[in-house]
């Protein structure tokens, strides 16, 4: 991940003015679609925060439906590939990934590929789905965004065991909020009954 972040800040073609989203887009080659939301994920691993999971809520979900759709590379729409991103904010996000995300690198490779790469990336885009179908609640989007940072890294490093950690992750945060609505909606209606019954 290191390395394609490197590649737009050593890029001789890049100038002072950095690249358009187009350029970077097509510098990302396969990986693209996981190194689009990890980005986009990391901002909400953040606790309890507000805001942020909601704007980003919408470009992820784009992201993961065009992976499950199998396009190759992402699309976006013409306006947004002639949009520049600057130099300066390519260098931050250089030394962020060297500085920040290396554990990465050093904790992922590629194993258990069955499940990272071919028909796998379809699957692993609908556990995407589903981590930010949640990610967009209120003050619950730390812990999708861990399924998120998971499964893209995995896709990333063709690490099945990453994708297999994050879809864990996705299906058990899904299954705790289903587990507390419904029995938020039981227990309304038990008080509700009880005090009627006390009541009249």
């Amino acid at each position: 991940m290191t390395q394609s972040e490197n590649q737009f800040t050593d890029d001789p073609k890049q100038g002072p003015d950095g690249l358009t989203l187009r350029e970077i887009r097509d510098r990302l080659d396969e990986r693209g679609f996981g190194l689009m939301i990890l980005i986009l994920a990391i901002p909400c691993l953040v606790p309890a925060l507000y805001g942020v999971p909601q704007l980003v809520g919408i470009p992820i979900l784009l992201l993961a439906g065009q992976m499950l759709a199998g396009r190759i590379e992402p699309w976006l729409p013409e306006a947004a590939l002639k949009r520049r991103v600057s130099k300066a904010w390519l260098d931050r996000m250089a030394d962020f990934a060297t500085k920040r995300m290396g554990w990465f690198e050093q904790l992922s490779r590629p194993r258990l590929t069955v499940f990272a790469e071919g028909w796998a990336e379809r699957v692993v885009a609908l556990f995407m789905i589903l981590a930010t179908l949640t990610i967009v609640l209120p003050m619950t989007n730390t812990v999708p965004s861990v399924a998120l940072t998971l499964l893209a890294v995995g896709v990333i490093q063709r690490d099945g065991l990453f994708v297999l950690g994050g879809a864990a992750v996705a299906v058990g945060w899904a299954t705790a909020l289903a587990t507390v609505a419904i029995g938020f909606y039981f227990g309304a209606g038990w008080a509700v009954s009880l005090l009627a019954r006390f009541g009249g």
